[in-house]
């Protein structure tokens, strides 16, 4: 039995609009003269880069500008973001963009601080030191990879994303500036918002502290369920259910922006601390055979996963539904809980996000092959509340085409 729990955040959150403009400051607070951003192509052209950058020259700080950025990050764009970042030598990265290019960014400055290649790192806390002071600065609402310890790539020797977990790679400094996600179109303020709650979901219906079953001591960055955790949750779940859909269909509302961003913030404190579960290793696994953005595909799935878990979390699946709007005041607790799926289902469908995966193109016979990636995906699988076999993960895919 757990009895002890710890909650780690990046050393520094900035957040409100305009927040971004402190990069500089940051910089020179910390002696990074020397910095290194990776962005993508899209944020370059809406004139993003050039808000965060501009600033940089006119403090004197020396800086060189990657777009190397990509969904999901190939083990391509990783090697040759290194290779630029070594000849460039700088004292610090910079990631500007969604979840992506923030990964990309982290293991960029891991393998600058330690060498080797990517591969090496896969796992839990397998980190020697500290990377290379990183500085993160999300343009989408969703990931949380700004205040996260994790990083993932796709690797197409292994056939799945995979990446890893340390202390070392929560970022120096997050600057979560709401009015970086204005130019985010309906379809990514959906995926990566669905993405937020998703986190939220996981973490607050995960396995115990107390149960949680840690292979070996100290080398799970994952937790469990724990009263941290459980507050980030819920602030994220309220803010969600309040904001996104809204921010969706009326774009430019700076209320619903901000309350994304913050929601974003808040989840990725809460799955990095607690864990994500079977959500994330299913659609990772689900990645490699049809291309689906990481939000959308977990989405999808999250009320498939969700009905696996009323037996054993219709208590907390009664709190979402109320926090996500449903009045549960008559209903038995397990009503409760099947209110909280369907409010996720409506939510899903009102945002755009695809309801089966034959609408992605999955070929069902790829059912068992790609359940068996997700089971063996064991660092997040061991987070779920009950744990599921092979049969359930078939299961959940059948039931989800």
């Amino acid at each position: 039995m757990r009895t002890i729990w710890s909650f780690g955040s990046a050393s520094q959150v900035f957040f409100g609009q305009n927040a971004s403009l402190r990069t500089g400051e940051m910089a020179q607070k910390h002696g990074l003269r020397k910095l290194f951003v990776i962005s993508d192509p899209i944020l370059d052209q809406a004139g993003i880069v050039k808000k965060v950058v501009d600033p940089l020259f006119s403090s004197g700080i020396d800086v060189a500008v990657h777009l190397g950025g990509e969904p999901e990050p190939s083990l391509a764009a990783i090697l040759k973001s290194v290779e630029a970042a070594r000849a460039f030598g700088p004292t610090g990265l910079v990631g500007l963009g969604g979840g992506s290019n923030m990964d990309l960014a982290k293991l960029t400055s891991k393998i600058l601080a330690h060498g080797g290649h990517p591969r090496d790192y896969t796992g839990d806390d397998r980190l020697p030191g500290p990377i290379v002071p990183l500085i993160c600065i999300p343009t989408t609402a969703g990931t949380g990879s700004e205040v996260s310890h994790a990083d993932v790539y796709t690797d197409p020797d292994a056939g799945i994303k995979i990446g890893s977990l340390s202390p070392f790679l929560r970022p120096l400094v997050a600057l979560v500036d709401p009015l970086l996600t204005l130019s985010c179109p309906p379809k990514v303020t959906a995926d990566s918002g669905i993405d937020a709650l998703t986190h939220a979901i996981e973490a607050f219906t995960a396995i115990s502290n107390e149960q949680f079953p840690l292979p070996e001591p100290g080398r799970s960055l994952y937790q469990g369920k724990n009263p941290m955790g459980d507050l980030m949750a819920e602030k994220t779940i309220r803010l969600v259910g309040k904001h996104l859909a809204q921010a969706v269909e009326k774009p430019l509302s700076m209320a619903d922006r901000e309350g994304m961003a913050l929601a974003a913030t808040l989840g990725g404190l809460a799955f990095s601390n607690v864990g994500v579960g079977a959500v994330h290793a299913l659609e990772y696994a689900i990645a490699t055979v049809v291309h689906v953005s990481h939000g959308a595909g977990n989405g999808l799935l999250l009320p498939f996963v969700l009905s696996e878990f009323v037996g054993v979390r219709a208590a907390e699946l009664g709190q979402i539904a109320t926090w996500l709007g449903v009045d549960t005041t008559q209903m038995d607790q397990d009503m409760a809980a099947k209110k909280a799926i369907d409010a996720i289902v409506t939510l899903r469908k009102r945002i755009g996000i695809p309801d089966r995966l034959r609408e992605l193109g999955f070929p069902r016979e790829k059912t068992a092959e790609v359940a068996a990636k997700a089971v063996a995906v064991e660092r997040i699988m061991r987070v779920t509340p009950r744990r599921l076999d092979l049969s359930d993960c078939i299961r959940i895919l059948e039931n989800a085409w």
